[in-house]
C-alpha cells in the first residue's frame, strides 16, 4: 500500500508540475502569495519544475534514499501552503474553487499530501 501511495503521489506530482508549466498556468497564478519577491508567472514556472523533480524522485528514487525525498516532498508541500491560504484570503477563483466553503475545504487537503509523502516512503516498521 505505501509503493501504491507514493507512485499515485509522484504521478499526481508530475502531472500537477507539468500543468504548471502549460495548460493550468492561470489558474496556479491565482494561488501565488503577494508577498513572494518572484514575478508571478515566474513563481508558478518554478513551483511546476520543483513538482515534476520532486515527482520524478518518488518514483524512481532507490529504497536507501526514499525517505529523504519523502521529507522533501513533506517540506515542499508545507512550503506551498499560504498558496492556498492567499488563494482562500484573497477569494481567488481556480480549479472550481469558486467559493469560500470550497477554498477552506481544500485547506485540509494538504496535510493529508504531507502524510501521505512521509508514510508512504517509510518502511513498514518490521525490519
Amino acid at each position: 500500500m505505501r509503493s501504491f501511495v507514493r507512485v499515485l503521489l509522484g504521478a499526481a506530482l508530475v502531472f500537477a508540475g507539468t500543468s504548471h508549466l502549460t495548460f493550468a498556468r492561470r489558474d496556479f497564478r491565482a494561488q501565488v502569495p503577494d508577498f513572494v519577491p518572484l514575478d508571478t508567472d515566474t513563481t508558478v514556472l518554478a513551483s511546476g519544475v520543483a513538482e515534476i523533480g520532486l515527482g520524478s524522485a518518488l518514483l524512481f528514487t532507490p529504497r536507501r534514499r526514499r525517505k529523504t525525498v519523502g521529507t522533501i516532498a513533506a517540506l515542499f508541500f508545507t512550503v506551498i501552503f499560504p498558496g492556498n491560504l492567499s488563494q482562500w484570503v484573497n477569494r481567488r477563483d481556480a480549479f472550481g474553487l469558486d467559493t469560500d466553503e470550497k477554498r477552506v475545504a481544500r485547506l485540509f487537503g494538504q496535510p493529508l499530501l504531507i502524510w501521505a509523502a512521509l508514510w508512504s516512503t517509510r518502511g513498514s516498521g518490521s525490519r
